[in-house]
Parts: C-alpha cells; sequence; structure tokens
C-alpha cells in the first residue's frame, strides 16, 4: 500500500505527519475519552510497526515521532503521536504546532483556535503571526499524576501556586551510576525531569538521558531536560526525549523547564528557551495555564510503499 505523508519539523524536532482524514490505515483509533493509557495506550502493533518503520532513519523517511490526524466526535480534530520506537505517548508541543499548520495550510478548518484531542486531553494552538501559540493547560506537580514513585523525598509547599497545598518534587537526590542529579519533576500532560547544569554545551545527553528515562523511579518512563539558565529571561537547554533520544527541541519539555525554573525562583514566568533547534517562547500566565509560542515548518511531501513485507 503507499501512503501520502508530510515532513515537517518544530525548530528541529522532526515528523511524519499523516493525514487520516483522507488517508485509511485500516487502523482503528481507539474511542474517546477518556484520555487514560497514555504511553502505549491500546495502541494498535499495526501502528507500532509503521512508525517504526517511517520514523527509520536509513530505511523509511526519518523522524523523531510519527503524527496521525483523525477526526473527533468532541473536538475538531484529534492527534495520536508515536515516537521513533513505536510507544504511543500523550502529548507534543513542536508536534500539535506542525499538525495546526497543516490543518490551516490545508484550509481543513477556518478557525484562529483549534480545539485538538490528545490523549492529554483538549489542546488549544492558535494563531500568531508567522509562529503558532499553543496552550499548553496546567502544570502538574502531583507524584502520582506525573507519575513518580517517590517514598521520601524533597517536597516542598509553594503558596503562590493555584493549587496551593500541591506537594512538588524540588531538586530530589537521584543517583544515576557514578553522578548525582537533583531533579525537579512536573507534568505537562507528560512526565518530565528537570536538571539544572553548568554548562550543558559539553555535558553527555546521550549517556546519561537513557539511564534516568528508563529508572525505576519513574513507570511510564520519562523525558529529561538538562538545563542552564543565563538570565532571569533565558535559559539554555537540551532534551532526551521519552522514546526518541536527543532531539533539537521538545515544546513540552521547554513548558516544563519554565515552570520549574520559576517554581525554584531562578527566572520570571516569561522566559526564552535556546534549544539545539531554535527558541520557544513561553509564558506561565496568571490563569496559571502555560502558553508556547514557536515555528512550525513544512519540508517536503511525498508517498512510500508501505506494507508487512517492508517492516
Amino acid at each position: 500500500m503507499k501512503i501520502h505523508f508530510i515532513k515537517m519539523h518544530g525548530l528541529g524536532n522532526d515528523f511524519i505527519l499523516i493525514d487520516c482524514v483522507k488517508e485509511k490505515l485500516g487502523i482503528t483509533p481507539p474511542q474517546s475519552p477518556p484520555y487514560q493509557g497514555g504511553e502505549m495506550g491500546g495502541c494498535h502493533q499495526d501502528l507500532v510497526e509503521l512508525s517504526k518503520r517511517l520514523c527509520d532513519r536509513r530505511f523509511g523517511i526519518g523522524a523523531d515521532q510519527l503524527l496521525l490526524l483523525y477526526p473527533s466526535n468532541i473536538a475538531d480534530f484529534k492527534m495520536r503521536i508515536l515516537n521513533a520506537d513505536g510507544s504511543e505517548v500523550e502529548m507534543c508541543g513542536n508536534g500539535i504546532r506542525c499538525l495546526a499548520k497543516y490543518i490551516w495550510d490545508r484550509n481543513l478548518s477556518d478557525k484562529n483556535i483549534l480545539h485538538i484531542e490528545t490523549l492529554a486531553g483538549i489542546i488549544k494552538p492558535e494563531k500568531s503571526g508567522d509562529m503558532v501559540k499553543v496552550d499548553m493547560g496546567e502544570p502538574i506537580f502531583e507524584p502520582e499524576k506525573i507519575p513518580i514513585k517517590i517514598v521520601e523525598s524533597s517536597k516542598f509547599k509553594v503558596q503562590s501556586l493555584k493549587t496551593p497545598n500541591s506537594e512538588l518534587i524540588i531538586d530530589y537526590s537521584l543517583q544515576v551510576n557514578d553522578k548525582e542529579f537533583n531533579i525537579t519533576c512536573v507534568s505537562m500532560g507528560n512526565p518530565h525531569a528537570v536538571i539544572m547544569i553548568n554548562n550543558i554545551a559539553d555535558f553527555p545527553v546521550t549517556y546519561y538521558g537513557p539511564m534516568i528515562e528508563n529508572h525505576s523511579l519513574f513507570p511510564k518512563r520519562i523525558n529529561v531536560e538538562f538545563t542552564e539558565v543565563l538570565n532571569p529571561s533565558e535559559i539554555k537547554m537540551r532534551v532526551w526525549e521519552r522514546g526518541s533520544g536527543e532531539t533539537m527541541a521538545c515544546g513540552t519539555g521547554a513548558s516544563a523547564v519554565a515552570v520549574a525554573s520559576h517554581i525554584k525562583g531562578l527566572t520570571g514566568k516569561n522566559v526564552t528557551i535556546h534549544l539545539l533547534g531554535g527558541d520557544l517562547f513561553i509564558e506561565w500566565a496568571d490563569d496559571n495555564h502555560v502558553y508556547m509560542t514557536g515555528p512550525a515548518t513544512k519540508v517536503f511531501e511525498g508517498t512510500i510503499e508501505y506494507g508487512r513485507e517492508y517492516v
């Protein structure tokens, strides 16, 4: 079978987008809601193999993730996200900007603000000049909702938050081989561990990233952000993405970093995140929602032959 695809990226975090409104893959998406399952939540094995095959940079098209656009019964559209290793995840900030740009470029909707159904809930991207601004929702701090298996930790109550009694995982000591890390954890619909580093340019992200991602502390694995605060409004960041490895950008990760750096008292609520692929602009607003603004770019489109004999 021939599959039509669009290759896109958000600051170098690249995606293969398949419009399943037009392209019939013969694989039925799960019913909605409820939003549960997250990673590999009911994901059909055929989709797992499809993602592995297409995202392979030598034998496929090559991408960090596969994005699938479906119709939705509760929103304008539905987005499913599969990593290069075939695992399904709840949300992707750069991915939803690319999905929104595709919808607008193809005149699939004339709305300036879209409602996109994801495993993390309804996410709302909107036009912002040449860029896309996304309401990423409210950060989640409760360990059981991130999720993190914490027994004893450095937890602090932050009275200025909307939920003042939430216990935060701030600077929790995590030993990984020869090194001790202080992690601050937050969910932006998917789990993140934020680590402050003095000089991230030379830091061995590809060595420590997978060990932290797969640590027993994290039952659904975790995205790991290595960050360097430059000043109260600028942060450098490198990211090890769960299921994809080191990527050039991560929208949910940048949002988590902005939240973590603020609750640690290192930055304000408006920050520019400098990633390997470029800059994202993050605002943690008074309504407790995190807003991310950045570009989305189409690279090319085409068709690829796909079948089990090609896997």
